[in-house]
């Protein structure tokens, strides 16, 4: 009987909440009046009787009393059309939430010389009701027309002050879950129309939308104590009089200065703080030359008398080789980051003229780092990769790399992208380099969150650096900094910007410098009552000792650079590799043992070439038939190109301390149908089976890769993987041999000239395969067999010389016999790493392996 009463409460208490729900919010005084209430009581009392007494429970209700029987309803009837108003109101300032969060970045403050639109669109959306910053006062008031009666949103002008309830899809109530109007739409012209513009609402993931709106829309939240500030003011400082060091000491050298946008320098320092705090301990970067001597001097910390001895032209190279332009080189430093007292190793890629070129590179080498100490998650290694606006645009490459970007053997578990947008690409207009209305417009293929900010706000930019780092470490996705700023100088400090752009210059003449206006902005506020907390900010002296205190540093620097008269390539290394050169940087001298195999271990690699080494793996039919041909030619003591490929592989997998890595877009099978290095269950999805990892148990590993159909941007990463470890084989195959040609800037830039240009040693491979191994249909197709193997050869003097006969070989340590082909231009032989292997057609029914030595 208890149990019972119990339950009977619990059901009166719910139904009449729900019954309270039921109606509308001003007829509740009415529901909870004691007549109503009463009636309710009395109405499921007589339910739970009827029930316990048999009755059916349609027939147990009894209808408590009506409210047509109450004159407070009666009074209320006429109020409805109110409510309907208030529910559509309620609707209309969500939509105008959701306007400002998809189109706010529109009408965002972001252009620091006020002179263009950072989308090259004047137009304000018509759902967007921008402040009187942004348009004078008039136009103001004629904008907020869109409020009233029979407007985009139906809203009256007298709704401003009109107190509504926030959604969920926000948080600029910070505690508060109910706003006026007018304070509504100004938090939402902070969050999104000053000098933050934020693109995600295209990202389909709704946690990652809502961490975005928390970070931009919360009150407060670019709030900086005082020793940030100190410190930001700091770096500032270092940013603004390295340039303006080398402006003075070599104003008719190209350099390629950072005049305009300063500000990247605090924004990349933030972005390795921040993700030295969340765990990093190893950051790869790669950028394009503008901006490089001053990241290489403040960021990687490279020492300034190194930097400022390029510019000797009497300086000897110590080493073979060409050397390169000051503004293309690299550097790799491992020191203690200051904010975080942990040691950090930085390395920025060395790279050629050629724009974005070095963006799959830096990934590769990312995803090697991260590969040989076990970071399969991306905790301990990232990339960041930095972008001129123009190129980010305009070069495939950008678009190929985003899309290796969440592949699973091509992951680096995201990249913090920084794009120094100076609104001009040489000497072209934006609005002549694009159809997109921002330079980013590519991210979104991969649902990377775009955060543009005006690069004239210190504080903005660090802001945004410091939430990029941390969307990076949370969601292990891209995200973009657009860094709107401009080019004080011409393309170099040789030209003369005005011949093709004189609005824009006119202005920048009269624009004040980034330190110079955050300076100022400090002393001001350095200049409260004494009540403020920002009192004791920046008294006026301190930003002119932190200036004369690093003149001091750089004309020291100067003075002990006259005393460097030999150039030493070790000091410009982005990937020493410690088994070619001691501690000291001086090269090793290397030897070349045996490479032969007993029959007994070629047997034991072909017998697991021919077996499926796990249970309970259904393989198809055809691929039975294959293994058992392979088993039999074991049995007669003969190969085939892909035993012999096999064996070959297994041999250096076995001995423990070369990892072999195969990459091409039709790898699990090969084109040609022979390779089959992966099996595929055939009754249970995404089941695979790789045997080649079962060769021994101490093995090294084997990567098989299914890339994406992308030559450049994939033989790029290749390369960049094959930095990292000169014990790894790493190849490359194209489809077809002739399909290189699209990665010929990978070639043409990095494999052929590394050596000369940074004494770049890698041991890539590129297998180019020519369409006459069991394809007969493509025998006379001439253009799959026109592969310039001459050409390449003639790069740098690369001999041509043959495997035979078959033998297994790591790829820095080979014995080969030298032979000259009639159809190729064999040259002096070289006893460097092995670059490139061909298959060349003599014969319709016969193919050689020609191995071409850098």
């Amino acid at each position: 009987m208890k149990q019972y009463l119990l339950i009977k409460c619990k059901f009166v208490i719910d139904g009449f909440v729900g019954y309270l729900l039921s109606y509308q919010y001003s007829l509740i005084p009415i529901l909870i009046s004691p007549p109503f209430f009463l009636s309710c009581l009395q109405s499921w009392d007589v339910f739970f009787r009827n029930a316990n007494a048999g009755a059916p429970p349609g027939m147990a209700h009894q209808s408590p009393l009506s409210l047509a029987g109450l004159p407070q309803a009666q009074s209320l009837a006429g109020a409805q059309p109110n409510v309907e108003k208030l529910v559509e109101d309620h609707l209309a300032v969500q939509s105008l939430i959701r306007a400002y969060q998809i189109r706010g970045h529109h009408v965002a403050q972001l252009d620091p010389l006020g002179i263009m639109d950072a989308d090259l669109d004047s137009h304000v959306p018509n759902d967007i009701i921008t402040s009187s910053d942004k348009l004078d006062l008039a136009l103001f008031k004629d904008r907020l027309s869109i409020l009233t009666v029979g407007g985009f949103y139906g809203l009256d002008e007298s709704d401003l002050d009109k107190v509504f309830r926030l959604p969920t899809t926000t948080f600029i109530g910070g505690t508060e879950t109910a706003l006026p109007l007018r304070e509504i739409i100004r938090r939402l012209e902070m969050a999104y129309c000053q000098h933050i513009g934020v693109e995600f609402m295209f990202i389909n993931d709704l946690d990652q939308c809502q961490w975005i709106r928390e970070k931009f829309e919360k009150p407060g939240v670019m709030q900086f104590t005082l020793e940030e500030k100190r410190t930001l003011l700091a770096r500032m400082v270092r940013s603004t009089r390295f340039e303006e060091f080398l402006q003075r000491k070599w104003s008719s050298e190209k350099r390629f200065g950072l005049e305009g946008c300063e500000s990247l320098i605090p924004a990349l320092k933030t972005i390795i703080d921040k993700s030295s705090e969340k765990g990093v301990e190893n950051v790869v970067m790669g950028m394009p030359h503008r901006g490089r001597l001053n990241v290489l001097a403040n960021v990687i910390r490279k020492e300034l008398e190194q930097i400022f001895c390029q510019f000797d032209s009497k300086l000897e190279a110590a080493d073979e080789g060409s050397g390169d332009v000051k503004y293309h080189l690299g550097m790799y430093h491992r020191r203690i980051n200051r904010v975080t007292d942990r040691n950090i190793t930085l390395s920025l890629m060395a790279n050629p003229s050629h724009l974005e070129a070095v963006d799959p590179v830096v990934q590769g080498k990312t995803k090697a780092e991260q590969f040989y100490c076990g970071d399969t998650e991306g905790h301990k290694v990232m990339s960041i990769l930095m972008h001129g606006d123009a190129a980010f645009a305009g070069q495939g490459v950008v678009y190929e790399t985003f899309h290796l970007s969440d592949l699973p053997s091509y992951s680096t578990h995201g990249t913090v992208h920084v794009v120094v947008n100076n609104q001009i690409g040489f000497t072209t207009d934006p609005r002549m380099a694009r159809s997109s209305p921002y330079p980013t417009d590519v991210a979104r293929v991969v649902n990377a969150p775009i955060f543009h900010v005006n690069a004239d706000d210190p504080e903005a930019v660090v802001y945004v650096c410091n939430v990029a780092a941390e969307w990076r470490a949370t969601f292990h996705k891209d995200v973009v900094v657009d860094l709107v700023c401009y080019r004080r100088l011409g393309h170099n400090e040789m030209d003369e910007p005005m011949f093709t752009q004189p609005l824009m210059y006119k202005q920048i003449k009269k624009q004040k410098g980034v330190m110079q206006k955050y300076g100022e902005k400090l002393i001001a506020e350095g200049g409260q009552p004494r009540s403020h907390p920002l009192h004791f900010c920046l008294p006026s002296p301190s930003l002119q000792e932190e200036i004369a205190k690093y003149d001091k540093i750089c004309e020291e620097a100067h003075v002990r650079s006259k005393d460097e008269k030999i150039l030493h390539i070790k000091h410009w290394l982005d990937s020493p590799g410690l088994v070619f050169f001691n501690l000291d940087g001086q090269p090793k001298s290397l030897t070349c043992p045996s490479t032969g195999l007993t029959e007994e271990e070629l047997t034991h690699i072909g017998q697991v070439a021919s077996s499926v080494p796990v249970e309970d793996f259904t393989i198809h039919g055809g691929l039975s038939r294959i293994l058992k041909a392979r088993g039999e030619m074991i049995k007669n003591r003969t190969v085939d190109w892909a035993l012999g490929e096999y064996m070959a592989f297994g041999s250096l997998l076995k001995e423990g301390i070369h990892h072999v890595i195969l990459s091409v877009s039709q790898m699990m099978v090969s084109g040609q149908n022979h390779r089959h290095h992966v099996l595929h269950d055939q009754n249970v999805d995404k089941r695979v089976c790789i045997p080649m990892n079962h060769v021994a148990p101490n093995q090294a590993p084997y990567t098989v890769c299914n890339s994406s159909l992308s030559e450049y941007g994939v033989l790029g990463f290749e390369l960049g993987f094959a930095m990292a470890s000169p014990n790894a084989l790493v190849l490359w195959e194209a489809q077809f041999g002739d399909f290189h040609n699209t990665a010929q800037c990978i070639i043409d830039q990095f494999i052929c000239p590394g050596q000369a240009k940074w004494v770049r040693q890698n041991g890539i491979v590129l297998l180019l395969p020519h369409g006459m191994e069991g394809m007969p249909y493509l025998v006379k197709d001439q253009v799959h067999i026109m592969t310039r193997t001459a050409q390449i050869s003639k790069a740098k003097e690369q001999s041509i010389i043959t495997l035979k006969p078959l033998r297994a070989y790591p790829p820095t340590l080979c014995n080969f016999r030298l032979k000259t082909y009639p159809n190729l231009t064999a040259c002096s032989s070289g006893t460097e790493p092995v670059i490139c292997i061909f298959l060349v057609p003599f014969e319709r029914k016969h193919s050689e392996v020609c191995v071409n030595v850098n």
